[in-house]
């Protein structure tokens, strides 16, 4: 299934070094772009289809994930409590006994929940519909330095620096950062194995851009830690042609 953005609200061939983190603002949390209706319906179908894929809440993340519901509830549905319309027109009735559905529902994100384990923070839960070449079961409950370890430039000091950032997530000051991805295949759900990775395609010379908007944001109450991701998807030369009009 192909589903394109026409453009990406920041420039995601900027140069950062890892881990390229930026403070960003609540109002700035979440984002709804021009493919919201085509990606929930994804969304819901992935939902429904493979479950056991793209969701998993180990019981001791319970309270985070209701308050990560609440949350995304306050910012992106003012007001609304036990049903809400999406930007698509669509009604959702809020089922708060199963908080990882109905954020899997409500917007275009994913999220991760990581929770301080000792001395780190572990991947407790998650709704993941649109993995960029990972597997959801491979890394839950597995601490940040398991779940960056097929990723050839996290070493030892950039997993101590992220340890550190981690410790120092503030709640209302969510960091973002963004990463580019090209892919020869433009479909959002591409789970894959470290044990297998995929061949990684050199800048420019595949057909898609694949940008994911990351942002870390501490719960004010349970002190959870939330990865959540905002997929982008461009073509390659929509892309080149919006940078050079000329």
């Amino acid at each position: 299934m192909t589903i394109l953005q026409t453009s990406i609200p920041y420039d995601p061939l900027a140069p950062r070094p890892l881990p390229g983190i930026q403070p960003g603002s609540m109002d700035d949390w979440l984002h709804c772009d021009d493919v919201f209706a085509a990606q929930m319906q994804r969304r819901t179908a992935l939902l429904a289809e493979r479950r056991a894929e793209v969701l998993a809440l180990d019981p001791s993340a319970e309270p985070a994930a209701q308050e990560l519901l609440d949350l995304v509830l306050k910012h992106a549905y003012p007001g609304c409590l036990d049903r809400v319309i999406r930007p698509d027109g669509q009604g959702v009735e809020i089922d708060r006994s199963n908080p990882m559905d109905m954020l899997c529902r409500l917007v275009q994100e994913d999220f991760c929940i990581l929770q301080k384990h000792g001395d780190e923070h572990v991947l407790t839960g998650a709704i993941l519909c649109f993995p960029a070449s990972w597997r959801l079961s491979e890394k839950f409950m597995r601490p940040l330095i398991d779940i960056h370890g097929p990723v050839a430039s996290y070493d030892a000091d950039i997993a101590r620096r992220v340890q550190r950032l981690f410790d120092g997530i503030q709640s209302d000051r969510p960091l973002w950062r963004f990463n580019a991805l090209w892919y020869e295949d433009a479909e959002l759900h591409q789970p894959r194995s470290a044990s297998a990775p995929r061949d990684v395609q050199k800048p420019g010379a595949a057909q898609y851009l694949r940008s994911e908007r990351q942002t870390l944001l501490r719960m004010p109450e349970t002190k959870a830690v939330v990865f959540s991701i905002h997929t982008y998807v461009l073509e390659a030369k929509h892309l080149r042609k919006a940078e050079n009009p000329a």
